[in-house]
Parts: structure tokens; sequence; C-alpha cells
């Protein structure tokens, strides 16, 4: 029997027998820091954001954990986590996080960094045929970005492509559409946020081309008690993709 089979009728199982949360020792707490359109506080205390919902809809919803989410500066986030003050955190498992925590083998999300363009670009066809940075390289194209980003800085400007930095991630839309660069690289939910009500639709396209895609899990605190539940987790995650309710919270953030 392969994974895929194995982790739906896991989820068939959970759903005819649901998680008791007061066995487990309750709420989950989750640490995080404000991280639009990922998750993210209003001032009337309301959540929202991509990974908010994917997680209340996994966890809150379908295991039955209650989650408690508690907002801090990031660096202390995964302070309380590895002390025990706090059940989990959301983000990219590395070989540091996993001294202190435990995960699950089927992604939350995976978090794209995807190709844009202006609308009738005249090397469209150039575009959606690049495979890579060193392409882009070659291709002379231009990226602009915003100042700060690490990533751009590390992984294009080092690498030789030519980078055009703005004040901020929202001024890097209207310039594209101006034809100000041939690219941006960005995570889709965030571009098409961070566009809304600044580019008339229709003048930066989304390519197919995806130049990364890191994976955010829920980690969970090795001393935790809740981390016993994150087996039935990818369990979990994997019904959602295949009833459709996944694609329906990704869609509503593009």
């Amino acid at each position: 029997m392969n994974r895929t089979v194995l982790l739906l009728l896991t989820a068939l199982a959970l759903v005819a027998s649901p998680c008791a949360p007061a066995a487990a020792g309750g709420a989950m707490h989750v640490a995080y820091t404000d991280f639009p359109p990922f998750h993210s506080q209003d001032e009337q205390g309301r959540m929202s954001g991509l990974l908010y919902d994917i997680v209340t809809e996994a966890v809150q919803k379908r295991l039955g954990i209650p989650l408690a989410w508690e907002p801090c500066p990031w660096a202390r986030c995964q302070e309380r986590v590895e002390r025990g003050q706090a059940d989990a955190l959301v983000t990219v498992p590395t070989p540091e996080r996993a001294r202190y925590t435990v995960t699950h083998d089927v992604p939350l999300y995976r978090k794209e960094r995807a190709l844009f363009t202006y609308a009738g670009h005249p090397r469209m066809d150039q575009i959606l045929a690049l495979g890579g940075v060193a392409d882009i390289r070659r291709a002379g194209f231009t990226v602009i970005t915003y100042v700060g980003n690490g990533w751009s800085r590390e992984h294009l400007a080092k690498a030789g492509v030519r980078v055009i930095e703005t004040a901020d991630l929202d001024s890097i839309w209207p310039m594209l559409a101006a034809r100000r660069a041939d690219l941006a690289v960005e995570c889709p939910p965030a571009a098409w946020g961070a566009m809304r009500g600044r580019v008339p639709e229709g003048q930066v396209v989304q390519t197919p081309v995806v130049l990364e895609a890191v994976p955010f899990h829920l980690l969970v605190g090795k001393g935790s008690p809740l981390a016993g539940f994150l087996p039935q987790l990818s369990a979990i995650l994997a019904s959602m993709h295949a009833d459709g309710s996944m694609e329906r919270i990704l869609s509503a953030y593009r």
C-alpha cells in the first residue's frame, strides 16, 4: 500500500473517531509574529491568513485541538517553544529547530518564489522558458525587488543578475506594471495581496516559472503533550488535498 493511500485511510479513521483534546492537555499554544498574508492579527484581535486558515482547519476543526495564537517577536517565538513556554510555531524545518521540535511529513504549504512579469512582455517566450537564476542572468533580464530582501541579494545579485530595489514590497508592482523591470520574484499570495488596489487587473501576470518552493510545517516542541498528534496531522493534510478543501483555502489568497 503506497503512502498516500495509507494517509487517506488514516484520515478517514480520524473522522470516524475524532481526537479528544482534553486528554492531550487542552489548547495548543502557537507562538507567531505578524506575517501577512500568512498569519496576522487585526486591531480587534481577529486572526487571519493563509497558514492560519490551514492550521485552523487541520488542527482545530478536524483534529479537535483548540488553538491559542500568541503574538511575540520572531526570535522570542522560537525561544518560547524551545523552553516549553509555547507548544508550537509555523515555519520552515531546519536542523537547528529539529533540536527542540518535531514535525509532520506532509507540509502545511509550500511557499513558492514565482516569476512575475508585465503583461505583453516582448520576450515572453524566453521568460516562460527560464529554468533558474543562471538563465535569468544569461538572458539579461532585470529583476525588481525591495530594499532588504536578503534572498534576492544572496541568490540574484550575487549571481550577477541585475537587480533594482524599491522602498518596499508594495512599490514593486506599479513599477513592474510600468515596465521599469522585466521580472519580479515573489511568493504569489504576498504578491497578489500587495497588488490589490495598486495595479489595475491584468497589467502584471504570474508565470508558471517557480525558482524555489520552501515547505512550511507546524513545529511542535519535543516536550509538548501535543506532539503525539503529528502523525495524524499528516493524514489530515493529505485528506484536505484530496477533498479539495486545501485548494479552496489557497484560492482565497490569489
